[in-house]
Formats: C-alpha cells, structure tokens, sequence
C-alpha cells in the first residue's frame, strides 16, 4: 500500500486507576493537573510512555513522582485494564492509553509533584479527558474480579471475619446483601481459609477469622463461581470478565446473592 502522508504514530501513555475504601466509600487515586490542557481539573495519574520503558515501568515512575504512591508497594492488586485509544481523546493529538487498575488498603500520597487525593467514586468532580469513562469501566471490571480472591484481598487485611468482608462486597457493588446468603455462598466458593482464630468485639460473639487463598490453594470452578454472584439489578451480560471465554453470552441475576 502507498501512503501519500508521512507515517506519524500516536502518542503512547500510561494511566493508572487505584480503589482503595475510604470512610465506608469506594474511591479512586486523582492528582490536580498542573499544566494545560486541563489544567486545575482532576484527571487519574499517568503521563508518556517513553521508548526504553515497559508500561508498567512507566506506570510506575510517573505514579510515583506525581501522585507520590508506589504502585509495587502501595497496590496489592494491580492488572492491565484496557488500551484506550479512541482518536479524539487528547486535544493535542491522537494518545494511546494503556491503563492499568490496581486497589490496596491504608494508601497515603506522599511527596508527588501534584495534588493527589482517593475521591469517592460517587462525588466526582470533572475530570480531564475521557477519564470519567475510564473509571466507570473499571469499576465494572473491579466489580467482576471481586470473584478471585486476590482482588478481594487488596481491600483486605491478613485476617478478617464474615461480616468485614461483606461490607467491603456492599460498599464495592453499592448493594445490600443478605447476610445468610453471603456466607453460604461466599463459603462455598473456596475462595477462603479459616485460620482457627477468633476476633473479639465487646459483647458481641466472637466471629471466625479467615484469609484468602493463595493463587495455589484456591479451587474455583468458574461456572460456580459466575453463577452465584453479580453485581447489578436485574439481569447482566458480563462484558468485562477475563473469563468471558468461559462465560460468554451468560446471564446473571442478582436474586441468589441478594436473597431477593
């Protein structure tokens, strides 16, 4: 093929999308643009990829210097989470963005070059480019890998009873559930292990404590597994799963989780 114009590739760019609970609320990382285009607004920590680096190299500099968070020690969950690459994304030229999303507990941004605050995902402000896109997809995607224990032990600490996790489940898919349900199924996923330990909580009875599985250890078959929990109202397709292979096509109901 014969191109008439010089070949001009776009621009490649790193983001980042980090969860973490604050005050019983689920929110993501921004920084402060400092500089134009959007300069004032919030937008999700990334910058460019430059030639020599890996993504997640990158990722990891740029996050580092400007939201001041370490995304090898900070996130204890992390994956690719999509290339978006629509063309009108950045009013300077056409911009890649490989984005990863990552969750952990106690986050703190310490020393970065902009203003860095975890805004809860339902209060927030206007963002810069198509950012505001971005997180709702990631949401959903967190929202479906809330099934593998090693998303769920991001917002976890080592050991937790019952009812901690369920509330961090409700305040992640923004739903009540059914305490008796939750524990029947969450039980029945292998996706815990009881570590023959006890909390104790004032006059209340002590609560078994447990642990996530390690990648190992864990036992899940993924028709089980997508069959007893979803996310929404109603019927859902899972669109964004990494077990789409698997799950192609299969609807979810939310009556078996929710006791509805």
């Amino acid at each position: 093929m014969n191109y008439t114009t010089p070949y001009e590739p776009p621009t490649l760019t790193v983001d980042l999308v980090a969860f973490q609970v604050v005050d019983d609320s689920l929110a993501v990382l921004l920084i402060k643009r400092p500089h134009e285009p959007f300069q004032g607004a919030w937008a999700l920590p990334g910058g460019y990829n430059p030639k020599g680096e890996t993504t997640q190299e990158s990722l990891y500099r740029i996050v580092l210097q400007k939201a001041g968070v370490n995304t090898k020690v900070d996130l204890e969950y992390i994956e690719q989470l999509y290339t978006f690459d629509t063309v009108a994304r950045d009013p300077r030229g056409h911009a890649v963005s490989v984005t990863y999303m990552g969750a952990g507990r106690n986050i703190t941004p310490v020393g970065g070059s902009a203003e860095a605050v975890f805004y809860p995902i339902d209060k927030l402000p206007s963002l810069a480019y198509d950012h505001d896109r971005i997180i709702e997809y990631a949401v959903d995607r967190l929202r479906t890998s809330l099934m593998s224990s090693r998303a769920v032990a991001a917002f976890m600490p080592e050991k937790f009873s019952l009812s901690q996790l369920q509330k961090v489940y409700e305040i992640i898919l923004d739903q009540t559930i059914d305490k008796r349900n939750f524990r029947k199924r969450i039980l029945s996923l292998d996706l815990l292990s009881d570590t023959d330990e006890m909390m104790r909580d004032g006059a209340h009875r002590p609560a078994k404590l447990y642990q996530t599985r390690t990648i190992d250890q864990k036992r899940v078959i993924l028709t089980k597994l997508f069959s007893s929990f979803t996310y929404s109202d109603g019927a859902v397709s899972v669109k964004y799963s990494k077990f789409a292979s698997v799950i192609a096509n299969k609807t979810l109901k939310t009556k078996e989780i929710l006791g509805r």
